[in-house]
């Protein structure tokens, strides 16, 4: 440990790498005074303002005002980062799908349907992956659209699914997996998953951010 900072090796058999951590930001900031007017993230038409972390395995599809995910394959992202922000999105999963809406491409909000039981309450429809369980419990509504309203200030976040307070201003301890990466204190991209199951779709997604 020096200046502030701890260094060392891991090791995998023959392999060694040299690693080096910093302790996370606090990231404990007041809530904006204001938000901007919404903007739109998906214009309907086409995937323009978002890409693909793998184009050869790519799936995504903008088709009927949706952005469709065919088949399993590639994540997608927005080309733009955002820091504190107020998200609408929605979303319509089919029985046994699986996908995640990260915020800032590091704190997954999981959206899942697979089978009961098989997921715990903190990787549920609605949970921050791994960390903060949805604190009311709604009907599962596979194959029917639905919607996600997050306001994310610095780590702390509320999550309303339907219009139902689930998760009210808590703090997530830290990234979750899959995150882009472990950088907290700067802006991120919105981040949808789509390695794990085909046939997710996400419409009439805005955000606004902090007024200036």
């Amino acid at each position: 440990m020096k200046d502030g900072k701890l260094t060392g090796t891991q090791h995998y058999g023959d392999t060694v790498n040299f690693v080096t951590g910093v302790r996370a930001p606090a990231l404990d900031r007041p809530a904006p005074k204001a938000w901007a007017n919404p903007e739109p993230l998906f214009d309907g038409k086409d995937l323009a303002g978002w890409q693909p972390d793998n184009p050869a395995a790519n799936h995504w599809v903008a088709r009927n005002g949706e952005l469709l995910n065919e088949s399993k394959g590639a994540n997608l992202r927005t080309t733009r980062s955002f820091d504190d922000f107020k998200l609408h999105i929605e979303y319509n999963c089919p029985h046994g799908g699986n996908s995640g809406v990260y915020l800032r491409g590091r704190y997954e909000l999981q959206v899942e349907y697979e089978p009961v039981g098989a997921n715990d309450t903190f990787h549920e429809m609605g949970a921050i992956y791994g960390f903060l369980a949805p604190a009311v419990e709604l009907p599962k509504k596979p194959g029917q659209w639905e919607s996600f309203d997050v306001t994310l200030v610095g780590r702390r976040v509320t999550v309303l699914r339907d219009g139902v307070k689930t998760i009210d201003n808590q703090e997530i301890p830290g990234i979750t997996g899959g995150a882009l990466d472990s950088h907290e204190g700067e802006p991120g991209p919105i981040y949808i998953q789509g390695d794990h199951t085909g046939g997710m779709k996400y419409r009439n997604i805005t955000l606004a951010s902090a007024k200036k």
